[in-house]
C-alpha cells in the first residue's frame, strides 16, 4: 500500500512570502531613518520568509501507511514511527475566546505531535479516520503471541 500523505496547502507559503515582501515595502514607504524600526521590520520579514521556506522544503507534514506514520520534525527533518510505537491518535478540540480549533494529536514514544487543518490540508477528523483504518489493518495483519 502506498503512503497516504497530508501536506500544507500551496497558498500558505505564497501568503507568507507576500507578507514578507509587504513588510519590506511598507518599511520603505513609512520608515525613514529609525534603525530600531528597520530592525523590527527586517526581522519580521525574515521570519516570515524562513517560515515560508520551511513550507516549501517540507510540505508533507504527515504520511501514513499500513506500517506506521512519518512526521516532520524540526525545520524539515522526518521521523518514522511504527504503529507499535504509537500510544494514541485522537482529535484534540479547544474552544478559546469564541474560536474553536481542532488538532490531530499523535502520541508516539517520547513525542507528541499536533497537526492543524493548515498542516494537513484536510479536516483532522477525516485524517483521524484514515489513520484509525490503517492502524486497524496493521493490528489485523500483525501476528498474535506465540502459543505457550
Amino acid at each position: 500500500m502506498t503512503p497516504e500523505p497530508w501536506r500544507i496547502k500551496p497558498v500558505l507559503p505564497v501568503t507568507k512570502l507576500l507578507g514578507a515582501v509587504a513588510i519590506v515595502v511598507l518599511a520603505f514607504a513609512f520608515i525613514r531613518r529609525d534603525p530600531v524600526q528597520w530592525a523590527i521590520a527586517l526581522t519580521a520579514s525574515a521570519g516570515l520568509a524562513v517560515w515560508a521556506l520551511r513550507d516549501l522544503v517540507a510540505p508533507v507534514r504527515l504520511a501514513a501507511d499500513a506500517d506506521g506514520v512519518t512526521v516532520v520534525v524540526g525545520f524539515a527533518g522526518r521521523r518514522r514511527h511504527g504503529w507499535s510505537d504509537i500510544e494514541r491518535v485522537r482529535l484534540d478540540r479547544r474552544d478559546r475566546l469564541g474560536v474553536s480549533s481542532e488538532f490531530l494529536e499523535i502520541d508516539a514514544e517520547d513525542a507528541l505531535y499536533l497537526f492543524s487543518v493548515h498542516d494537513l490540508g484536510a479536516d483532522p477528523r477525516d485524517v483521524l479516520q484514515v489513520l484509525e483504518e490503517l492502524r486497524a489493518q496493521y493490528e489485523k495483519d500483525e501476528p498474535g503471541p506465540a502459543p505457550a
